[in-house]
């Protein structure tokens, strides 16, 4: 064991990003320094050390930049050092939601953990994932709001916004959910170790971090996804974005090409379009969205193009030329030969798992097709006493499902192969405006499962709440079973779809029928309300129906 002790430096004086560099770099900062993490805009250092280093740090290690400790605060905690003979009961490699929910669920169970992370802590979502895509989003909506007046249809000529600023209050909120929900996290539970480094497996399927072993009973890899790229001619040649770098530009482009038109893609070519840049999305299947209702996405693209947006689905991309500040991309559109320009290329068309370079297959893990890995109904893999969950498996990626598949592993590893993994009622959500929310079967997958069923559409505009917010773009659809008249499926287009999609989730997993859901109470002047409707359209025309006695 070693003993660390972990300081918070109070620090006036430092106004910018070289301050921190400038402390982060300095050799010798403490006594037996780990690492040290200094963050000019809250004034605050804060530094790994061996126990028992006192005295003024960054004086002693001549500052050189113009900042002052003013105040400094102390906590010890124990790290486990790689060369401690100590068996853990579960090594996690991967420091994102499915690796902490592995390791959260084995101290939970009463057992050891270790948690073998290389990179950030937090994995894709708080870093380069949700958490900055939807901070971005709203920034970008409340911008555009700004601009145009939803009850007076005013257009308002507005500066150009500083996506400088934006992108820095982004990284600020990242930085504080780092610490608190993670770092702070794991001090919560004495049973788990951070080991930072890479991790590996040799042949007899042991674990090595930074080609050291660590020893282990049971392993469950979390090691994530990373953006793709499909081998588009030219493409590798060109220093195009990824979702990761356009969460990060500071300059706001005069025009951008997005391929890829699923959910990363579409919301990162709103929030750009929506700041002033002139924005194509080209998709290769027939509508955006492809993974929803045919209707959804249709719907969705007509409401993008009249904010501005240029849609082009269902067209095949022929090569990539060009440079930075002046991309070209060639496609085939309607037996046309077609080429785009502009300034910024993005391309969004989906993850890969993390999993080269980490010895799995030469210790028995099979890799699928996409370098997924191969796990069954336990998310055990094929080396036995192996697991593995969330984006590394290649399933649905969302942070939601590896949460609750890391703990599902953790578990199953620890206790015997119990439990099994179940993701028959996922709900998904694109957070465009407006937004899709779905989940369970649409119209099509239903009847091409040989099953009779009704369906209902429900504009927005006959939604009292949507008409009281002047904003009707979008439609709930429900699909459900003619004979049980069970819901099998919702599909909504809608501000708030997110909000509302969750109680046809619960009627899907729980049976409840479409008519008992027409029956029960909804809070008037709610979205929500516009389920209850839907579910009451099966049976009756609520055009016909007052707005305040549904």
């Amino acid at each position: 064991m070693a003993n660390r002790t972990e300081l918070t430096l109070k620090i006036a004086g430092t106004t910018c990003d070289g301050c921190d560099l400038s402390i982060n770099g300095m050799p010798g900062l403490v006594a037996s320094e780990f690492e040290s993490s200094a963050h000019h805009t809250e004034h605050t250092a804060r530094v790994v050390s061996a126990a028992s280093a006192e005295g003024d740090f960054l004086g002693s290690a001549g500052h050189r930049s113009s900042g002052q400790v003013t105040e400094q605060e102390s906590t010890e905690f124990t790290v486990e050092k790689f060369s401690d003979a100590k068996e853990f009961d579960l090594v996690v490699v991967g420091g994102g939601s499915a690796g902490f929910a592995a390791a959260i669920r084995a101290a939970d169970l009463g057992a050891s953990a270790a948690v073998v992370e290389g990179g950030k802590l937090g994995g894709t979502c708080v870093n380069v994932g949700c958490v900055p895509s939807k901070t971005l989003i709203r920034a970008a909506e409340v911008f555009y709001r700004a601009g145009h007046h939803a009850f007076a249809g005013i257009r308002a000529t507005l500066e150009p916004p500083n996506l400088k600023a934006i992108v820095d209050q982004k990284d600020e909120l990242v930085m504080a959910l780092q610490q608190s929900k993670y770092r702070d996290v794991l001090a919560g539970y004495p049973t788990v170790t951070l080991l930072e480094g890479w991790a590996s497996l040799g042949p007899d399927g042991s674990v090595l971090v930074n080609g050291k072993p660590v020893h282990a009973r049971k392993v469950v890899l979390a090691t994530g996804a990373r953006p793709w790229a499909p081998p588009i001619p030219g493409l590798a040649d060109q220093p195009y974005l990824t979702s990761t770098e356009a969460l990060s530009l500071t300059r706001l482009p005069k025009s951008m090409i997005v391929i890829g038109g699923s959910a990363v893609g579409l919301e990162l070519a709103q929030f750009y379009a929506r700041l002033g840049t002139r924005v194509t999305v080209l998709e290769a299947l027939p509508h955006i969205v492809p993974a929803e209702d045919v209707e959804i996405g249709q719907a969705l693209a007509t409401y993008l193009r009249a904010e501005g947006l240029d849609i082009h689905p269902a067209v095949a991309i022929r090569g990539v030329s060009g440079r930075r500040g002046a991309y070209r991309v060639e496609v085939t559109e309607d037996d046309t030969t077609r080429t785009f320009e502009a300034a910024e290329l993005l391309v969004a068309t989906g993850r890969r798992p993390n999993t080269t370079g980490m010895g799995l297959e030469e210790a028995g893990v099979l890799l699928g097709k996409k370098g997924e890995v191969l796990v069954d109904e336990y998310l055990e893999t094929t080396r036995k006493g192996i697991y593995a969950a969330g984006d590394v498996t290649g399933d649905p990626m969302f942070v939601y499902v590896a949460a609750y598949a890391g703990a599902l592993a953790a578990e199953n590893a620890l206790r015997g192969n119990r439990r099994t993994y179940d993701l028959s009622v996922l709900p998904r959500v694109t957070f465009t405006d407006p937004a899709v929310a779905s989940v369970g079967l649409t119209e099509a997958q239903a009847r091409g499962r040989g099953m009779k069923t009704i369906v209902a559409r429900l504009p927005l505009s006959q939604v009292p709440r949507a008409l009281a917010a002047r904003d009707t773009r979008g439609l709930v659809k429900l699909v459900a079973d003619a004979q049980r008249n069970a819901l099998l499926g919702a599909h909504i287009l809608a501000p708030e779809a997110g909000e509302m999609i969750m109680e046809a989730a619960l009627a899907i997993r729980f049976g409840i029928r479409v008519d008992e859901i027409g029956a029960i109470f909804h809070p008037y002047l709610t979205h929500a309300e516009g389920i209850k409707l839907a579910c009451q359209t099966f049976a009756k025309d609520i055009t016909k129906l007052s707005c305040c006695a549904t």
